[in-house]
């Protein structure tokens, strides 16, 4: 190791983040960078089932877990959303409602196949534990026509967690 101070931190700057950083990096989490058992405990609970899940739109994308740094008790905010994902004020983001996020995914329909009840299952399984472990459950749609949906609530311990998927709605 050198003692030039310009030398010690190229390491740690030796791969430069890219000027836009995708939304899902944004939101990774580290189970062994955190001692929270209860957001572990949540995503090792809802992993399983997202394994392969796909949230049907005019595109089915994949459904994945979330954390955000936004811990106040206060309802997050289309702006605070913004911020946390580190888009343009000018990018759209709405509030949605947490009933018309699961209306798709949760009844069986008649002409359903074993695939599609399959996954209706799962949806209602993913359902119940984020119900159980999440208050204050709230849905953000981000974008226009390509929309990453991120449902997001409150552990016991005030830490923000959730889904995100994204949807294709022309």
């Amino acid at each position: 190791m050198t003692n030039n101070p310009a030398k010690r931190n190229t390491d740690a700057a030796a791969t430069p983040e890219p000027a836009s950083t995708p939304a899902s990096a944004a939101v990774q989490i580290s189970t062994e960078a955190t001692d929270d058992k209860a957001l572990v405990s949540l995503k090792e609970a809802v992993d399983p089932l997202l394994t392969d899940l796909l949230y049907p739109s005019e595109s089915d994308e994949p459904v994945t877990f979330v954390t955000c740094y936004l811990a106040q008790e206060a309802p997050l905010t289309e702006v605070q959303i913004k911020e946390w994902q580190m888009v343009p004020p000018s990018v759209y983001v709405e509030e949605g409602s947490v009933d018309d996020f699961w209306a798709p995914v949760l009844t069986d329909e008649d002409w359903y196949g074993d695939d599609e009840k399959k996954r209706t299952a799962t949806f209602r399984k993913l359902k119940a534990i984020l119900d159980a472990q999440l208050t204050g459950q709230q849905i953000f749609r981000q974008g226009k026509t390509e929309i990453t949906v991120y449902l997001l609530g409150r552990l016991t311990d005030g830490t923000r967690a959730g889904i995100q998927t994204t949807v294709v709605e022309s």
